[in-house]
């Protein structure tokens, strides 16, 4: 390269202008007051509204089961949380050293009809006293009639914790499925929509009904997170009160057990 021909190449090369940074801070300033703009003109409700009638039909339904779910979610809370409390009380009552037949008098004759592990006890040591009185039933009848009785009466008890919690699972495992198919049904709507009009588009007639569809999924994810949180967690909690009104019933026989041996 000869000396003439660099310094014409330089002479070709153009300076930045003395007021570029500015330039490039105004534009990104520009850009960013735009996507704030965008944001807070992002109206959901008009959304909702302006979809089409499949999506509005399928976000109804999907409001509906975030109703239920949360309805659900707070009685089984309450639920839960009193049959905890009332297994830890009970406990204490039994393990004191208080008789069986004052303990058995007390969940008779309580203000209502006893739950959880009282029930449990009740309904064990009611069948008992009543093999009891009879001579010709050995002790062996008279402790697999109890157990039978405290059996019977766990499963009634936790079957009545467990209630709904079917329905919750449910929820939680379709509704993103349910929300797809309203984004599906957007998407359908809006793009058979703009083929009808025969006009050239562009991202401002699209996004709208995109937007729209979105939504629906975005409803879905709403209504199953916490339809699925909480269906593991009080799973969870009823699994764990099965276990100690099984541990109970497996403690309660054996005093049963020494009981009967002692009476022959």
């Amino acid at each position: 390269m000869t000396p003439a021909t660099f310094m014409a190449m330089q002479a070709t090369v153009e300076a930045l202008p003395e007021d570029a940074p500015a330039q490039a801070t105004a534009l990104a300033d520009t850009a960013s007051t735009g996507a704030a703009a965008a944001g807070a003109n992002l109206d959901l409700l008009q959304l909702v509204l302006d979809a089409s009638l499949p999506v509005q039909l399928i976000m109804a339904l999907l409001i509906v089961a975030s109703v239920v779910s949360w309805v659900i979610i707070f009685r089984k809370r309450s639920v839960i949380a009193r049959a905890q409390k009332e297994a830890e009380r009970f406990e204490e009552r039994f393990w004191s050293g208080a008789e069986l037949a004052k303990l058995y008098a007390g969940a008779t004759q309580g203000r209502g009809p006893s739950g959880g592990m009282e029930a449990i006890f009740e309904a064990g040591f009611r069948e008992f006293g009543r093999l009891r009185q009879r001579k010709t039933t050995d002790s062996r009848v008279q402790l697999e009639g109890a157990q039978r009785a405290m059996r019977a009466t766990g499963s009634r008890e936790i079957d009545g914790l467990e209630h709904n919690l079917e329905l919750l699972a449910n929820i939680g495992s379709t509704a993103p499925y349910i929300g797809l198919v309203g984004t599906v049904f957007g998407i359908m709507v809006t793009m058979h929509g703009l083929l009808a009009s025969g006009a050239q588009v562009g991202i401002k007639d699209v996004a709208p009904g995109i937007s729209e569809a979105l939504l629906a999924t975005a409803m879905g994810l709403f209504v199953a997170i916490p339809a699925v949180w909480a269906y593991n967690r009080f799973a969870n909690g009823v699994e764990r009160l099965a276990v100690r009104y099984d541990a109970f019933a497996e403690e309660f026989s054996s005093i049963l057990q020494r009981q009967a041996h002692a009476d022959e």
